[in-house]
């Protein structure tokens, strides 16, 4: 990957987002915020997956009012999630919001930007400018004849100029479509031109199967060039996949340290059940917090190879296989106990 592109860095309820900070990871809660038990339940569940911060819908009066009664109980920063209403957002603001999500354009005259900026510049609470290819202003569809990368960055500029008139720039933006090359360009587009910190994600894409394919393929391909701060993963799912998928993806992309699987598709020479061994492996070193890579290959061509360059593999035989730590071999086990054997070891070499 390419040296990751300067941003300015803000600091969301003492995360900080941008500059020299890792990517950090966000989802949003699917409940009414209102429902401050639900809604902290589900909160918790993101911080135990290793969400670095999450979302939560303003829609009403009740729900922002709900603010206090929430932080009290999580220690992750809260961003709200505010449309067209001004006034949800001097609420959020006042009752101790970490981030608010608005776009100026959308709320109304100057004084109610004016108001916003001046009580999110007070509290030290930075505003994310959400550019969505299926809201954008009249005007620009009317200029650019349909939603494209130059009617995004157009857009996001507008909002910026609004906020920066009454001396805000506490800024991150966002520039989300649910068509992946649109998204991919928009994202380069605003990193040429801005200094702001990109919160990533492709917006609207749909079940956790496809969603997670085009989110891995538009997040995936910005961060390996050295673009965004912070990613979103949006399923049509339970939101705490979006926090696994994003984690994977930051992974698979050299960004985040973790336990890495490496395991081989099946072929006609493999003579053990690999796929539900890798299955089994993955499940059990979910929770194992080291970083090391683990390999499970099913046969002899390339499985001792990729066994070898991994921190601890097994490489499969007849209903057998081998298995090593840093390319020793220590032994051969019966397929039964091959998974036993393999973590074993892994939490043993962890309590040492």
């Amino acid at each position: 990957m390419d040296k990751r592109n300067e941003t300015k860095k803000i600091i969301v309820g003492g995360v900080p987002v941008g500059g020299d900070a890792e990517v950090t990871v966000q989802s949003m809660c699917n409940t009414k915020t209102h429902d401050v038990e639900a809604t902290v339940a589900q909160i918790k569940q993101f911080k135990a997956a290793g969400c670095d911060i999450v979302r939560i819908a303003i829609p009403d009066m009740a729900a922002a009012e709900a603010v206090p009664a929430i932080k009290e109980q999580v220690d992750i920063p809260l961003v709200a999630d505010i449309h067209f209403d001004y006034r949800l957002a001097l609420e959020a603001a006042a009752r101790g919001i970490d981030k608010i999500r608005i776009n100026p354009g959308n709320i109304g005259g100057d004084e109610n930007v004016k108001a916003v900026a001046e009580a999110c510049r007070k509290r030290n609470i930075p505003i994310r400018i959400g550019v969505n290819a299926g809201s954008l202003e009249k005007r620009l569809l009317a200029k650019y004849g349909h939603p494209t990368p130059e009617a995004m960055v157009e857009s996001a500029r507008g909002h910026i100029e609004l906020l920066n008139r009454f001396d805000f720039d506490d800024i991150c933006l966002s520039m989300k479509a649910s068509r992946v090359p649109l998204t991919v360009a928009a994202y380069r587009l605003a990193s040429e031109e801005f200094n702001y910190p990109l919160h990533l994600g492709v917006t609207e894409t749909g079940t956790a199967w496809n969603g997670t394919i085009q989110s891995a393929v538009g997040i995936g391909t910005l961060l390996c060039e050295g673009i965004g701060n912070t990613i979103r993963v949006s399923l049509t799912a339970d939101p705490v996949e979006e926090v696994k998928t994003g984690i994977a993806i930051l992974k698979a992309a050299g960004l985040r340290q973790g336990i890495r699987l490496v395991s081989c598709p099946t072929c006609g020479r493999t003579q053990i059940d690999l796929i539900g061994l890798a299955h089994e492996v993955e499940k059990r070193i979910e929770g194992i917090d080291r970083n090391i890579t683990v390999a499970v290959m099913g046969c002899v061509v390339n499985g001792p190879g990729e066994a070898r360059e991994a921190d601890y593999g097994i490489a499969g035989g007849k209903n057998c296989g081998l298995l090593m730590r840093h390319g020793e071999v220590l032994g051969t086990y019966p397929y039964d106990a091959l998974c036993d054997a393999l973590i074993d070891l892994i939490k043993k070499d962890t309590e040492v």
